[in-house]
């Protein structure tokens, strides 16, 4: 009983790795190795750590992974976009790779690390369970024919003799724990944008620890009163809040149709709870590309207002590149990357470098 409960840590130790403490952790190593962040190289500092490669293109991330695909639009314009940041970055576009998604590779090599201790105690507990029925060719844990016979239907013509078992046991636990690992980039990257960002806002703003709040209920956040007795719990995303303006961000990677529904609801809490009769800031942060997302963002109203005082995207330059052919008036694009890029000349939708450079001057 006792070794289970140790195996049972160590499946905690496991979730750990890409757990709020660990994660921070690497941000802050990130941040040591890489110096001085400043509001025209945020951007970059906040794809190198959460940008990655859609595994099915090849190509940096940007859309919805079935919608990318080769001979669909938006493949098109995903290579626009790899384009584009390859440049910006300053790399061969077949070298992007080693450019990006550094927080989920260092989180990986820490699973990894807890994963190779944790098998070893699974092995050893394993074989005292399946020692009754040594003899009678149980199948071994993880054992998976299937995929055995997908992989040597592919490389079968190139092999000079047939591995062994232990061989192709071993490459079926490595696929099976590649996909499963991929599994928790979601998590990785949805409150991992929110400590990203904070840590960005707060080193390229020169801002103070005790003026951040990532996470934080709405009612443990200066100037905002405590929720009703009974009502939903209100967390914001991230919150800067200094003497000459209070900022409460709504951080979201990609915004699902759900999330955007509760925008709305949100805000009009916030306004409900404040306590101070002075204007606080509602800014939304995210790098969705969807067009339509992004121009109903722009275009959203309270009370005939504005809703976010502003929309801000990682790099406009990287939408402008997508929507190219928008901005040269193909007919096959749609009207919505057309409006879309009125809101960036205008102003409404903004880049992350215009937004610190406004969260200086404030």
């Amino acid at each position: 009983m006792a070794e289970l409960e140790v195996v049972a840590k160590e499946e905690e130790a496991v979730d750990r790795a890409f757990g709020a403490d660990n994660r921070n952790r690497l941000i802050d190593l990130y941040f040591q190795q890489h110096g001085d962040v400043t509001p025209d190289t945020a951007w970059a500092h906040v794809y190198r750590l959460l940008l990655w490669l859609d595994p099915t293109t090849g190509l940096a991330h940007c859309y919805e992974s079935d919608k990318s695909q080769p001979g669909k639009p938006w493949y098109a314009r995903s290579l626009a976009f790899h384009d584009w940041l390859a440049s910006a970055l300053d790399v061969e576009p077949d070298a992007l790779a080693e450019t990006i998604d550094w927080l989920f590779i260092k989180a990986c090599s820490d699973l990894s690390a807890v994963m190779l201790r944790r098998e070893a105690k699974l092995t050893e507990v394993a074989a005292r369970q399946r020692a009754p029925y040594a003899g009678r060719a149980f199948p071994e844990p993880g054992s998976d024919p299937e995929l055995v016979s997908i992989i040597r239907h592919v490389i079968e013509p190139y092999l000079k003799s047939d591995p062994a078992e232990t061989t192709w046991h071993g490459l079926t636990q490595r696929v099976r724990s590649y996909l499963s690992v991929q599994n928790k980039r979601k998590n990785l990257v949805g409150e991992g944008f929110e400590d990203v960002l904070a840590q960005a806002v707060r080193r390229a703003c020169k801002l103070p620890n005790d003026q951040i709040f990532t996470r934080s209920l709405l009612y443990d956040i200066p100037g905002f009163n405590r929720a009703k007795v009974g009502s939903k719990e209100n967390k914001v995303d991230l919150a800067i809040i200094r003497p000459s303006m209070r900022t409460l961000v709504t951080a979201k990677w990609s915004v699902r149709a759900d999330r955007e529904k509760q925008f709305p609801t949100e805000y009009a809490e916030y306004i409900s709870a404040q306590s101070e009769n002075r204007k606080f800031e509602y800014v939304f942060v995210t790098n969705e590309f969807d067009p339509a997302r992004l121009m109903r963002a722009c275009e959203n109203l309270h009370n005939n207002h504005p809703m976010f005082d502003c929309v801000v995207h990682i790099n406009t330059d990287g939408l402008k590149a997508c929507y190219a052919s928008a901005a040269g008036g193909d007919a096959r694009s749609t009207e919505t990357q057309r409006r879309v890029l009125q809101h960036i000349e205008q102003g409404r939708l903004i880049s992350l470098e215009r937004w610190f450079d406004r969260l200086i001057a404030q």
